[in-house]
């Protein structure tokens, strides 16, 4: 007997922490991220709007690599990554390559949560991870051939990561998940006092 592994759903792991002088690195992005929500009164405006609990700057600021350095700086380590993914997922670029397409600051408050969703005019998306306080939400993502087992019985509870509906990953500050953009992900409801604060991004083929 013989099985293949066909259609493979493959999610890209790094650490920022592993580089040196991450601490004040990684310090210096927690400020920033802190100043935003301080400053942005369009983007708390927009989360009181649509019951986010904290702040994102998804819907009001698309400059953050020109805003503060360390944007910037964090923008050319993901570029690197992304790279490195694309390779990994054999990707065809042709004459276009993979550019950050935008990249947005989340401090989530205890009790938040962001419902399951995709990145449909991307090609990579990916998150890295500021600020993680004991109890603060994994990522949680979904087979994205859920849909189609109308039928099919559920996995047993001790079924191998890559055979579940369901994996969660339980990121550390500096760490880098990515995937492709057509992935369904979610974040859980954030248990943790502190806020969980992570930066997210996506790719786009140009």
């Amino acid at each position: 007997m013989a099985l293949k592994s066909l259609f493979v759903t493959r999610v890209y792991e790094a650490s920022l922490a592993e580089e040196r002088g991450f601490p004040g690195f990684n310090r210096e992005l927690e400020d920033a991220c802190r100043m935003l929500a301080l400053e942005d009164a369009a983007g708390r405006a927009w989360c009181r709007e649509h019951g986010y609990a904290g702040y994102t700057s998804y819907a009001s600021l698309d400059d953050l690599p020109q805003r503060a350095s360390v944007f910037g700086q964090l923008k050319t380590r993901l570029d690197r990554h992304a790279r490195a993914y694309a390779e990994a997922l054999q990707l065809d670029l042709g004459a276009g390559r993979l550019r950050l397409d935008s990249l947005w600051v989340n401090l989530l408050k205890s009790g938040g949560s962001h419902t399951g969703h995709i990145h449909p005019h991307s090609v990579l998306s990916g998150t890295v991870y500021v600020a993680v306080p004991p109890g603060a939400s994994a990522l949680k993502l979904e087979d994205p051939r859920l849909p189609l087992m109308m039928a099919a019985p559920p996995r047993r509870a001790d079924a191998d990561e890559d055979q579940k509906a369901f994996v969660y990953l339980a990121p550390q500050p500096g760490t880098v998940l990515m995937w492709e953009s057509w992935l369904r992900h979610e974040v859980p409801a954030n248990r943790a006092k502190a806020e969980r604060i992570s930066i997210s991004f996506n790719y786009a083929w140009r």
